[in-house]
């Protein structure tokens, strides 16, 4: 994975879980903030801290916005603030600008000025949430990159019988890398296994058969 360097504007609690985890993850993260204490609190989490105020656009040019591959304006409450950092980034040349909006109309208005994605935290926390206990039987799901990922799966009444009759690998694509009973994990399990009612199922593939997989259980 080639590492990033990314500029996160804003250090509240969003805009610094994404520097600090950008950083564990290898990235070249340059985080700021007009609040002394906020850069304190990061300066030794990430590659670089300081105090700044990205509603001047002779600050963000003195940074190099443009040079950075990810601008995240992570600017909370202050909408006027997000706003401005999101214009000057844009038009001081920044490629990808992410922008936190707290409400929709602040997202429909950091869209006109130029984010490239605006995301809204908690709701979007929420829809994730609701489709979490729309579909129980998807316990968990780990994105793996490059399309794959990796899918805990509770059996139903249609994932009974042996794992050779269920053949889920050619059926759907997936490929059953474990299962989980009752605490006890058995890692590829064999292809004589029978499950039983609340097994769980770790299983590996791509977004489309996982999709046809989510299909075909709650269908």
């Amino acid at each position: 994975m080639k590492a990033k360097q990314c500029l996160v504007i804003g250090l509240g609690r969003f805009g610094t879980a994404v520097a600090t985890t950008l950083y564990e993850m290898g990235h070249e993260v340059v985080a700021v903030d007009q609040k002394e204490e906020n850069v304190e609190r990061v300066l030794n989490l990430v590659t670089h801290a300081a105090i700044l105020d990205a509603t001047e656009e002779r600050a963000l040019r003195s940074i190099g916005v443009a040079d950075f591959d990810v601008v995240i304006v992570g600017i909370g409450t202050d909408v006027q603030a997000n706003i401005l950092a999101t214009m000057n980034a844009k038009s001081l040349g920044a490629k990808y600008v992410v922008c936190k909006a707290i409400d929709e109309m602040a997202r429909r208005v950091l869209e006109r000025v130029g984010a490239d994605l605006v995301i809204r935290p908690e709701h979007d926390m929420g829809v994730r949430l609701a489709r979490q206990i729309a579909t129980p039987n998807i316990v968990d799901t780990l994105d793996l990159g490059g399309d794959y990922a990796i899918v805990d799966i509770e059996a139903n009444e249609r994932l009974r019988g042996t794992l050779k009759d269920l053949n889920l690998s050619n059926r759907f694509g997936v490929q059953v890398i474990a299962i989980n009973r009752s605490g006890r994990i058995e890692i590829t399990p064999r292809a004589e296994e029978e499950l039983r009612p609340h097994d769980k199922l770790v299983l590996i593939g791509t977004s489309h058969s996982i999709d046809e997989l989510r299909r075909f259980l709650g269908s």
